[in-house]
């Protein structure tokens, strides 16, 4: 089969497009055959070979994330059947030989039902996203009816997922976006306002929206950049959940103290067995239920796996990047 295999650590063109052996599943594990992969800042991480969370043997396919149809399963499992549409959410699973190929086999747990209402680029959209999305806004900010969230960097991946499912159980949600197109996709998404990302300068716009207390919640994907700011403009008693980090920061403790606000970080890879898999029940039952629609934002071939890489990384992409595999 076609893949992409890296076989030393480095800048983005170690990805290589190669023909290497089909994996079988053995008990408990399924091949899917994958007609699109999720691309996430994670996987780009795991090239460079410095990512605390995971440093893998080499020679290495990457991808945790993707969607196709159930092509065999190996004894024991129940949950799936061949013909089955699914998607892959292989981020926790013991097996994965990475989704950046024509097929994976992961452990059965990692595979979920895809309504037929959504395009396997849809699907494959979920996984990392989605799971992060509602981690951070159902079992670390613990989001209530009637609440107000801000979410910085609202029209990427992450962003417009957690939009929809804040929105869906009646927060009142503010997104941030730079560009118009990605202003709208966040309005589209059920969000009632939206505004330019936030700086020193734009804290009274937030605090215009909130009637002067800002935030109840606030989900930070640039803490390196924002975190400062998000404590003087959070509410009393408010949560910053900090979902994404590319550096360091100095900021004033005081400002935490006078609003007794908590700052709570989250990271996919540290997620409880348990709740990681109430994460995906949950994220299986709001698609399910219409309450999810993924937003593709760029596609490319899965030869191009080098180009998705650096657009990932660029702070500029607007919904998911897939790699199409035909």
């Amino acid at each position: 089969m076609k893949a992409i295999q890296m076989t030393t650590f480095g800048e983005p063109d170690v990805l290589k497009y190669k023909t290497i052996e089909d994996p079988k599943p053995s008990n408990n594990e399924v091949c899917v055959k994958l007609f699109a992969a999720g691309v996430n800042p994670n996987e780009a991480y795991v090239r460079t070979g410095t990512y605390a969370f995971l440093i893998p043997d080499l020679p290495y396919t990457p991808g945790f994330d993707g969607a196709g149809i159930v092509e065999s399963v190996g004894e024991d499992v129940t949950r799936v059947k061949v013909g089955d549409r699914v998607f892959v959410a292989a981020l926790l699973a013991q097996k994965n030989t990475g989704t950046y190929a024509e097929k994976v086999v992961c452990d059965a747990s990692a595979v979920h039902l895809l309504p037929e209402s959504f395009s396997f680029e849809q699907g494959a959209a979920l996984g990392i996203p989605a799971v992060t999305a509602y981690r951070a806004i159902f079992q670390r900010a613990n989001i209530k009816p009637g609440e107000t969230v801000l979410i910085h960097g609202a029209s990427g991946g992450v962003g417009l997922l957690a939009v929809q499912m804040a929105s869906s159980i009646g927060a009142t949600v503010i997104g941030t976006a730079s560009s118009e197109e990605g202003k709208n996709l966040v309005l589209q998404s059920g969000a009632q306002y939206v505004c330019n990302h936030v700086t020193e300068d734009t804290i009274e716009e937030i605090l215009a929206l909130t009637n002067s207390t800002g935030p109840d919640v606030i989900i930070e994907f640039l803490a390196n950049a924002n975190l400062e700011t998000d404590l003087k403009v959070i509410a009393p008693y408010g949560r910053i959940v900090v979902i994404g980090n590319r550096g360091s920061i100095e900021i004033n403790p005081r400002n935490a103290m006078a609003k007794e606000c908590d700052i709570l970080g989250t990271a996919v890879f540290n997620i409880p067995k348990k709740q990681y898999e109430e994460c995906l029940i949950g994220v299986s039952a709001l698609l399910k239920s219409g309450v999810l629609n993924p937003q593709v934002g760029s596609r490319l071939p899965l030869s191009e796996a080098k180009q998705a890489h650096i657009d990932i990384m660029s702070k500029k992409a607007k919904g998911k990047i897939v790699l199409v595999i035909d």
